[in-house]
């Protein structure tokens, strides 16, 4: 059994909602991504997302845009973050990790090095961003094989047909996206994401992660009272931002952010 599956079943079956942070590799710098990722971990992520950056982050809003900026700039690559991925992997094996970007730079290294890569270092999923279920059946194969699962998001705007094509070729979980728009965008409807994720469920039994619109601890709860899994990026990405230039104050307070949605979480 897959990470991200034995995980998301034991969070449904002790009545938990799943706790999935993100945060951009690289960002502030490299040297302390795999703190961050520690710290994710003991402020109570059940999955952690690593994004990959990339020049043309078209989903993303300012916040994340300016994140794959600064890790840019500083040299992070697709072979750096598997790297981290190993470093990570030295310390917590248990902690499912899932690869969040766009198809540019996996098409670069190549699909089959990459699968086989990703899986060596202990990576269980892959979401990306820009590959379209029309086209995803070689990469998916090549992801099977390599016990890597495949990761699709689904939006408010999906209709039935979407909807039923994305939950045939996902594993893993589907990404809800809650907000009309690009990350940290909008404001959250509770009711409609209600209302939505009700409809996806007619069509899978896959856990279901909603992401784009939680920005603290009410909405985590506010949200985590519906979904599978709450997903919290831009919020933990603007606390790396604000504190980017004191770097030894940025594990503790994701940490802390992390326990606060935890508890609101497990309250509701």
């Amino acid at each position: 059994m897959s990470r991200i599956k034995s995980v998301l079943g034991a969070a449904k079956a002790n009545g938990r909602t799943a706790l999935i942070p993100y945060i951009t590799a690289g960002d502030p710098n490299p040297d302390i991504t795999v703190s961050l990722m520690h710290a994710l971990v003991a402020g109570g992520a059940d999955i952690i997302e690593l994004g990959v950056p990339f020049s043309d982050p078209m989903a993303d809003g300012p916040v994340i845009q300016l994140a794959c900026e600064r890790a840019l700039a500083h040299g992070t690559s697709l072979r750096n973050i598997l790297a981290m991925v190993a470093k990570f992997r030295e310390q917590n094996t248990e902690t499912p990790l899932v690869l969040m970007g766009y198809l540019n730079p996996v098409e670069a290294m190549g699909y089959d090095v990459f699968a086989s890569e990703a899986a060596k270092v202990g990576v269980d999923g892959v979401l990306i961003v820009d590959l379209p279920p029309e086209e995803a059946g070689e990469m998916a194969q090549l992801f099977e094989a390599a016990q890597l699962d495949s990761i699709f998001l689904l939006a408010p705007t999906s209709d039935a047909g979407r909807i039923k094509s994305i939950c045939e070729v996902s594993t893993g979980y589907i990404y809800y996206v809650s907000v009309k728009g690009v990350t940290g965008s909008a404001s959250l409807d509770v009711e409609s994401v209600k209302t939505k994720l009700e409809e996806i469920r007619t069509y899978t039994d896959l856990p279901l992660g909603v992401g784009f619109g939680i920005k603290d601890a009410a909405s985590a709860a506010a949200v985590g009272k519906y979904a599978d899994g709450v997903i919290v990026g831009s919020a933990l990405v603007n606390i790396i931002a604000a504190n980017a230039k004191s770097p030894q104050l940025i594990a503790n307070k994701l940490t802390a952010l992390l326990q606060e949605m935890r508890q609101a979480l497990d309250a509701s």
